[in-house]
């Protein structure tokens, strides 16, 4: 069995993403991770794809833009709070924060984040700038 635990929201980054967005990881459970991530105003994350995880994102605060692309299929969709996404595996995406606003997302990895070579780069519409 596996234990609860109960973990409140780090004040500062865990890690930073491959993808160069604030990380501050949460709990996780054998089936798959939590993590809160964010970009400062105006930052865009580096496009990437993942090798093994889906994820799910639900839009905390602020507002921002998310590519996504899939073979043949793509779309921009504007992130506003209350806003839910899928990342099915196989997506390439790339997502930024508006000038004006930062950006604050929670995601659900399923399974749960194996590392940092998780992600590999894609091209993505816009230019990375995102540490």
């Amino acid at each position: 069995m596996t234990p609860f635990a109960t973990l409140a929201l780090p004040t500062q980054a865990t890690v930073v993403a491959p993808d160069g967005s604030d990380v501050r990881v949460l709990l996780g459970l054998p089936g798959g991770g939590m993590a809160h991530f964010s970009l400062a105003p105006g930052q865009v994350a580096a496009a990437v794809t993942h090798r093994t995880v889906e994820e799910i994102w639900f839009v905390l605060s602020g507002a921002g833009q998310l590519w996504r692309k899939q073979g043949a299929q793509e779309e921009i969709t504007d992130l506003v709070p209350g806003l839910c996404i899928t990342l099915p595996l196989g997506t390439h995406f790339q997502f930024k924060a508006l000038p004006t606003q930062a950006l604050a997302v929670v995601a659900i990895t399923l399974p749960p984040w194996p590392g940092a070579e998780e992600a590999v780069a894609v091209q993505g519409p816009w230019e990375p700038s995102a540490r």
